[in-house]
């Protein structure tokens, strides 16, 4: 079995130029407000849009109600789906056509 390493960084950049539209399909009750997605958080019964925020330039979000954070689309990618980093970024090089290994 060959251990193949994932260029994160890579992914994330590709994955930025595609992010408003990702966000969009991912949180489609969400709005964009200035360069901040807002949208209600699925992974909780999140009932008032406001606390869960993601930066449309640089991937950083934020749930300010459960201080739930991360600094890329990797790691919202990860939080949405339950899914750990390198699962994460090999399902996300997957839905942007990229290779990654």
């Amino acid at each position: 079995m060959r251990n193949h390493l994932i260029d994160i960084k890579a992914i994330n950049q590709i994955a930025l130029r595609e992010f408003p539209a990702m966000l969009s399909k991912w949180l489609p009750d969400g709005q964009l407000k200035g360069r901040e997605w807002i949208a209600l958080n699925p992974t909780r019964a999140d009932k008032r849009p406001g606390s869960f925020c993601i930066n449309v330039d640089t991937g950083k979000w934020s749930d300010f109600a459960t201080g739930d954070r991360g600094g890329d689309v990797v790691s919202l990618a990860a939080y949405l789906t339950g899914a750990r980093q390198g699962q994460a970024a090999k399902r996300l090089a997957e839905y942007l056509g990229v290779r990654h290994d």
